[in-house]
Formats: C-alpha cells, sequence, structure tokens
C-alpha cells in the first residue's frame, strides 16, 4: 500500500485504535503538554463543527522496526507532574500498527476526554500526589443548557473536568445535568438515545435532547479523522517528515526531539524514564522544590562530554548519544547530588534562581568524582564557603542571565584547569575580568544598590550569605532578621513621639531600617530567642558585640542613635564587600 490519505474514520474508531494498541507514540513523539482547559476546548470544537485539522500516521510493518525501536501507549490518566509519561510497549513480534506522527495531542485529548482522567492541582495547595491536591477528574457535559456567554465566551458547550467534589457541588437539577462524556461511545444508535432522554426526564428540555443527538453524530457516526498514511519504512525520512510536520500549534521545542532521539537511541536505558526520575529526585530533595527540566539534563550532558554545547543536531549524533549513556548513572548522581548541595548551602528553589548556575557544580562533582562525599556534614569547609560564595557573587551580578552557554564554556574552560584542586572561585572571577557585561566587579554605586535591597526580596539572602559564612546552613536553620525589630517601625505612636524631625524621617524610610543595612542572618534558636527584643536588651543577654553586627566598638545600640548606627553600618558593610573580591 503506497503513502497518501486514506479513507477518514470517526472518533469512536479512533478511540478503538488507541484502546486496542493499534495506534502508538513512536519515541520521537514529546510529553503531552495540553491543559485541561485546551481539552474541553477541542470537544466543543467539535461539537460546534469546527475542523480539527488532519493527521498523519505512519504504518509499522517491518520487524526490525518494532524490535529496534521504543513505542509507548497513550496517555490515559494524567496526574500533573505526577503522572505526565507513556508507558513503553513491547513491540517485538506485535501485529503491524500505525504510530503517530503529527496529532498526538489532540488524540491523547481525545483519550482522556472519553476514557480517561485528568488531574490538577488545586490552587493554594501543596504538590501531594493526593486526592486533595490533586483531585481525579473527569470530562462531563451540562445538558441542560448552553455556557453563559456572559462568563465565557470561548466555548458554547460546557464541557468541564469534574471531580467528585466538583459533582456534589454542582447538583443543581435545574441548572446542570452532568453526561459523562466518555458514555456516548457505549450509546448503541438512536434508539438507546431515546430510551436514555426517558430515563433520565430529559424530554422536556429541547438543548438536552438536541445536544446528545448531536454529540452521538459528531463522536460516532462523522468521519473527522481525516489522515495521511506514510507506509516508508526508512526511520530517517520520518524523522524528517516529524520536523516539519511538528512546525505548527504548539511549537515542537528542539530539547523534545533532542529528548526523543536519545530515548530511540539509548540501547540498556529507557532516556525517558530515567530523565524525567531525575527531574523529579531533584524536585523531592527536602523541601526546596528544585525546579530542572529536559533541556537542562541535556545541556549539562553536553557540558560534560562536549566541545560545543549548541542545541544543535550534530551534538547529538550516535556518538555522543552512547556517551551520554555509558556515563548515565554518574551523570545523574552528580546532578543530584549538585541540587542537594546547593539545598545544603541554604538555597530552594526561589532563591536559586538561575538553574544553570548548577551546571559548572555538576561539571566539578563529576570530573572531580564527589558525588558521595560532597552532601556530608563533615566535607572541607572551605571548599563548601568557595562554592556558596560563587554563587551568591554570581546571582548579585546576574552572571546567569539571558544566553549563558559561553559562560558555562568560560568557567568548564577553568574547572578543568583546576581539576583536583579546590573549588577555584578566584580563577572564575578573574576569567570574566574583563567582561564587560559579565564580570564579578563590585563598584561603589552597585553596592550603595545592593545595600539597598529590602527584606523580601532575594539579593538581600545572597548579601547576606557573603556576610555571614558560618551559619549552619547545611540544616537550613537560619532566619533572617531585622536587627532593630521591624515592629519599632510600625509603631507608629512611637515615630509621630520623636521630635527631632530628621531622626523621625530616617526612622520613617524603609529603605534604612528594612534593608541589608538593618539585617542580619541569624540560627534559628538565636532568633526565635530575639523575638521583638530591643537589640541593646537582646545584645546584652546573648553577648552580641559590635564588631559581630558589622559595627564600630563605640556606636550605641539605643535605638535613639538609630540614625548613627545605619551610617556606621552601612561603611563597614561597603568595606566587607569590597573585601570578598580582593
Amino acid at each position: 500500500m503506497s503513502s497518501g490519505f486514506k479513507t477518514p474514520i470517526s472518533i469512536k474508531e479512533a478511540i478503538d485504535k488507541i484502546h486496542n494498541r493499534d495506534f502508538l507514540l513512536p519515541a520521537i513523539q514529546r510529553k503531552f503538554i495540553w491543559s485541561s482547559s485546551q481539552v474541553e476546548l477541542l470537544f466543543d470544537s467539535i461539537m460546534r463543527g469546527y475542523p480539527i485539522n488532519s493527521f498523519m500516521f505512519w504504518e509499522i510493518r517491518d520487524k526490525n522496526m518494532k524490535s529496534e525501536y521504543r513505542f509507548y501507549e497513550f496517555l490515559k490518566e494524567y496526574r500533573e507532574f505526577y503522572n505526565e509519561n507513556n508507558e513503553e510497549i513491547n513491540t517485538t513480534g506485535v501485529h503491524d500498527f500505525m504510530a503517530v506522527i503529527d496529532g498526538q495531542q489532540r488524540l491523547t485529548s481525545l483519550y482522556i476526554g472519553f476514557r480517561g482522567t485528568y488531574a490538577y492541582k488545586m490552587p493554594r495547595k501543596w504538590w501531594r500526589n493526593d486526592e486533595d491536591s490533586l483531585p481525579t477528574r473527569t470530562l462531563y457535559l451540562n445538558l441542560l443548557k448552553s455556557v453563559d456567554q456572559e462568563y465565557d465566551n470561548q466555548k458554547l458547550y460546557d464541557f468541564r473536568f469534574l471531580s467528585k467534589g466538583d459533582l456534589n457541588r454542582l447538583n443543581d437539577r435545574d441548572n446542570y445535568y452532568w453526561f459523562k462524556v466518555g458514555d456516548i461511545l457505549d450509546l448503541n444508535g438512536f434508539s438507546e438515545l431515546n430510551k436514555y432522554i426517558l430515563s433520565n426526564n430529559l424530554q422536556d428540555n429541547e438543548f438536552a435532547s438536541e445536544t446528545l443527538f448531536l454529540m452521538y453524530e459528531r463522536f460516532n457516526s462523522e468521519k473527522l479523522i481525516n489522515y495521511y498514511l506514510e507506509t516508508e519504512q526508512d526511520p530517517d525520512k520520518v524523522l524528517e517528515i516529524f520536523i516539519r510536520t511538528n512546525s505548527g500549534g504548539t511549537p515542537l521545542s528542539f530539547s523534545d526531539l533532542l529528548m526523543s532521539i536519545a530515548s530511540a537511541n539509548w540501547k540498556k536505558i529507557d532516556a525517558r524514564k530515567e530523565i524525567d526520575d531525575t527531574v523529579n529526585q531533584v524536585f523531592n530533595i527536602s523541601n526546596a522544590g528544585f525546579r530542572i527540566d529536559k533541556d537542562f539534563v541535556l545541556k549539562t550532558c553536553l557540558v560534560l562530554f562536549s566541545d560545543s554545547i549548541l542545541f544543535k543536531l550534530r551534538n547529538f549524533g550516535y556518538e555522543n548519544v552512547q556517551i551520554f549513556e555509558e556515563n548515565w548513572f554518574d551523570i545523574k548522581k552528580s546532578i543530584i547530588a549538585a541540587f542537594e548541595l546547593v539545598y545544603r548551602l541554604g538555597f530552594n528553589n526561589t532563591t536559586f534562581r538561575a538553574k544553570n548556575a548548577a551546571i559548572p557544580i555538576v561539571y566539578y562533582i563529576y570530573h572531580n568524582d564527589l558525588a558521595d562525599i560532597i552532601t556530608k556534614a563533615n566535607y572541607d569547609v572551605e571548599d563548601l564557603n568557595n562554592i556558596r560564595k560563587w554563587i551568591n557573587l554570581s546571582f548579585i551580578k546576574s552572571i546567569f542571565s539571558g544566553q549563558t552557554d559561553s559562560v558555562l564554556i568560560r568557567i568548564r574552560k577553568v574547572l578543568n584547569d583546576n581539576l583536583d584542586k579546590k573549588f577555584p572561585i578566584n580563577d572564575i572571577i578573574n576569567a570574566f575580568k574583563y567582561d564587560a557585561n559579565k564580570n564579578y566587579y563590585l563598584d561603589e554605586e552597585f553596592i550603595n544598590g545592593l545595600l539597598t535591597s529590602s527584606y523580601e526580596s532575594n539579593d538581600s539572602f545572597y548579601i547576606l550569605s557573603l556576610l555571614y559564612p558560618d551559619l549552619d546552613y547545611y540544616n537550613q536553620d537560619f532566619h533572617k532578621d531585622h536587627i532593630h525589630p521591624a515592629s519599632i517601625f510600625k509603631d507608629e505612636n512611637y515615630i509621630e513621639s520623636i521630635e527631632d524631625e530628621v531622626k523621625k524621617e530616617f526612622m520613617k524610610n524603609k529603605d534604612n531600617w528594612n534593608s541589608i543595612l538593618n539585617l542580619q542572618l541569624l540560627n534559628g534558636d538565636l532568633n526565635r530567642s530575639k523575638t521583638n527584643k530591643s537589640l541593646i536588651e537582646w545584645a546584652k543577654e546573648n553577648c552580641i558585640t559590635n564588631r559581630e553586627l558589622y559595627l564600630d566598638d563605640n556606636i550605641s545600640l539605643n535605638i535613639e542613635d538609630f540614625k548613627f548606627f545605619i551610617e556606621n553600618r552601612k561603611v563597614n558593610l561597603k568595606k566587607e564587600l569590597n573585601r570578598l573580591l580582593v
């Protein structure tokens, strides 16, 4: 049989083929990415007679193709973050089937809508894989009336993914009759449709009857799946077709394609499953919630082993891909160790804002064989301080903003020139010395700006982490603290009682009391004992010296002398920040 457009089939026939594994997904396909709203709109479009475009399938007949390439089943029970991956199926020796080249998102949406479920996280809930955070939802259609256009002018038909709780909440029979969408495929002919309408007392609602019959026509009877069938058994040709046909709609990222190529070429390891597992393990490190993706993992592999680190097809040729597979488990261990280390250094997903900054740390760990020891409590303190200092300076100076390939290459060279040594922070700083756009130099104007960083900003954490390197970052037992308690400056009666207008305006200024100039990092116990005590009282109780507060010995800790306190601390903090780069 030659390639070309074939006789269209109904949506019901397509769903049956998915269920019977006559339709499968090749490894070059990416994951399902449509939102629940996109799925609902697809069903609404079909009901309204809008075109859903044609599909492209690849007929798999060759036994070598079946045994040497990987194929996956369609996703049926989608759970955001926790179950987004298709299950691989062993196709060695199976009957001939069709691999979906174009149309995966639409077909998966239809399959989930008819035969599956869609669970997404509830707002203001923690990421937990349970029914409270991610309730299982099934697709329903309200048969009693159309969508109120005042509230939703995108849909005409009220398709919704609903949980059991939603059904209990939306059970007003005057406004809702929720028909489970998948049931339309199980109704056999108009006689059964009429029986359903009568047995559920819907005969007096014209909209319900018309909608149910229209559903049956659209999904069971009409031949809406127009498809082109490629019968060529040459995978290189099909890959070219795949790239071209996925240039529209939701764009296929190059990393999606590269990920698929790795999945197809790794012989002993399931690349897709392993990379997703790495992403999940990094996310589950303590409570940090680090979010990385396959782009990060693929870029890390390139930095570790490839001269060129660009996302180009030539960099993912057979030779490189084999090197990635041969070293995969050490790569994975190093990635996880790097983020464990980052967490132990006091960062979480929010404060570690440029994830590519972890790639040099992965490189350092991998090439110095440190994955098993660098997160231990007895690891070299000087090395840890070097890494923490470098991270903080990199974030303060936005070294990893924008395009970072040149940054990664430059740092990689420094690390490679200093193998088996402590983390070479000074050499990295020097490597950027003459770069006008990305350097670690802190001039006076820049430092003055840093010192206005507020309590709420990430920059304040980076600066304080530089200023207080000896805290218990390993257990993240540290708190950001107002040295003179914030409650004093929020007490309007106290502020208004100050007679000296200059002092009053100075204390009102948030840049003074809510910035680095009045902030410190404390270990948890010390901060809990401080609460809203006056500074002078707390310092006396805990034998805190002026030097520990970055103050000269003669500076008063009395709140009445707050202006002198801030002015002196500003001078000393500027000196310290300048010293850090000497």
